[in-house]
């Protein structure tokens, strides 16, 4: 009977044990993993994601609110004053944009964070 107890004790000790060491990130990843904002540039990356999601409305002598996204000029300046990055997050007071569409995924949100904090480098 004895036996039997300290091994049973020994066979739930090791099951609640078993996963002790397991890391968080390793088993469902992390935003940092699944989103990578180290590499972020105008030509690269932002251009292409304003290219997209905004320029069918925002180019040209005709963009939509008098805003251009299709050139770096024009978006660099939407970028630093705020203006880009308040519509994209849909905050108050700001049309949210992409108009009529979803919001940008979390990922595509980031970077551009990244690039605007980055001073919008046209690189």
């Amino acid at each position: 009977m004895k036996k039997r107890t300290i091994i049973s004790f020994l066979a739930i000790g090791l099951l609640l044990t078993a996963c002790y060491y397991d890391k968080e990130e390793a088993l469902y990843g992390t935003a940092a993993t699944a989103c990578d904002t180290t590499a972020v540039t105008y030509a690269g990356t932002i251009a292409p994601m304003m290219s997209a999601n905004c320029n069918s409305c925002h180019s040209g002598s005709a963009a939509s609110g008098g805003v251009v996204t299709s050139t770096y000029a024009s978006l660099s300046v939407i970028a630093l004053n705020g203006t880009l990055g308040h519509s994209v997050n849909w905050d108050s007071g700001l049309s949210p944009m992409p108009k009529g569409g979803s919001k940008l995924p979390t990922c595509d949100l980031a970077k551009i964070k990244k690039w605007v904090n980055l001073g919008a480098p046209n690189n």
